[in-house]
């Protein structure tokens, strides 16, 4: 999500497992990596069980922030945590939470100094979950876009401090430039899902795109002069009006989206996948030459999603994971020595989806 809310739910592949050690999979560190999988060494799992995905770094790499719903955690939907980034415990204690435990919760990250966070959450209308509609409308896959989201920073200990948003409608999604100036962040308040800027303390907005369709998941290149988003791009009159009921119910169809990059105002927009399917949650490599992302564009069925990588200006793409299932969220470290992302391997035949860190090799 970045970064999409919900994610984790393409597709009935991921669901809630019980948090039981007996279900936890044993593997040494070189099993978890697939014969193909060359850019990773020293893979490692940080968590057993439920739906864990959008892990984050802090901006010194010693710690991840992520969504998870774990019902063993106490929470019924997604709900957001902290951990330092060698803590391998997970299977056996809960991490620190550091959302408010009411409502839904999606989109975290952290803040410059690593002493506050942001991230969005639906509990100012509601303190309870909120309603998760079908999956499927007319046969085909949605995700629900909850207008309730707002976008709040909150310190390390779970006291939200700031309001960041408050536009009637979605504002989710939002993630911070390496230089810590500037926000990106997906808002409804045209009319559309299009991307907005603010300066890191809320002021300062500035709509980044315009034309129809979903824009989402952006992230800032490392030198902060450029993002990299998903979009969705209905293009006939039959994909407009579906696009736009869909959108009126609060729902939108994820499974054709490609990714673009753009200057931070929007200048110089480049579409750089044409794939076809669904490639969504891009990600600058350290170099800011290449973007890492996760696509079902050679499935038959709808999955597997892997992640791949390519150029800026969309050649030599290259498959990074062989999933048999699901991988994706690939968030490279600061210092772009280790890669960060969510996978269903290892899941002992489980729906469950968990986070996995790992070296990174050029």
């Amino acid at each position: 999500m970045k970064k999409l809310v919900f994610l984790m739910l393409f597709f009935p592949l991921i669901g809630i497992a019980q948090f039981k050690k007996k279900n936890i999979v044993k593997s040494n560190k070189n099993s978890l990596i697939y014969s193909k999988e060359t850019h990773f060494k020293n893979l490692k799992q940080l968590t057993f069980g439920g739906e864990n995905a959008e892990a984050y770094w802090s901006f010194d790499d010693s710690k991840l922030i992520f969504q998870a719903t774990n019902e063993n955690w106490g929470q019924s939907c997604d709900q957001i945590y902290i951990i330092d980034t060698n803590n391998y415990n997970l299977a056996f204690e809960m991490p620190k939470m550091v959302s408010l435990g009411m409502g839904r919760t999606t989109c975290s990250y952290f803040m410059p100094g690593d002493t506050s966070i942001i991230y969005a959450s639906t509990h100012l209308e509601n303190a309870k979950c909120p309603h998760v509609p079908e999956r499927r409308v007319n046969g085909k896959y949605v995700w629900p876009i909850y207008d309730s989201y707002d976008i709040f920073i909150s310190d390390l200990d779970g006291n939200v401090i700031k309001r960041l948003t408050k536009h009637q409608g979605y504002d989710a999604e939002a993630t911070v430039s390496p230089k810590g100036d500037k926000i990106v962040f997906t808002s409804i308040r045209s009319g559309d899902l299009e991307l907005y800027t603010c300066n890191i303390d809320g002021s300062n907005i500035k709509q980044v795109t315009n034309q129809l369709g979903y824009d989402g998941g952006a992230f800032f290149s490392n030198d902060g002069r450029k993002l990299v988003f998903r979009a969705s791009r209905p293009n006939t009159d039959e994909k407009i009006k579906e696009y736009k009921d869909l959108l009126a119910k609060g729902l939108v169809q994820p499974t054709e989206m490609e990714i673009y990059t753009c200057n931070i105002d929007g200048t110089d927009l480049k579409k750089v996948t044409n794939l076809g399917k669904a490639n969504w949650s891009p990600f600058f490599h350290p170099s800011d030459k290449k973007i890492i992302f996760c696509s079902n564009h050679e499935s038959k069925i709808g999955f597997p999603f892997n992640l791949y990588m390519i150029d800026i200006d969309g050649n030599n793409l290259e498959q990074i994971t062989y999933d048999k299932k699901f991988a994706s969220f690939p968030v490279f470290s600061n210092d772009g020595k280790k890669i960060v992302f969510s996978s269903n391997r290892n899941n002992g035949g489980t729906r469950n989806t968990n986070i996995f860190i790992a070296d990174w090799i050029e």
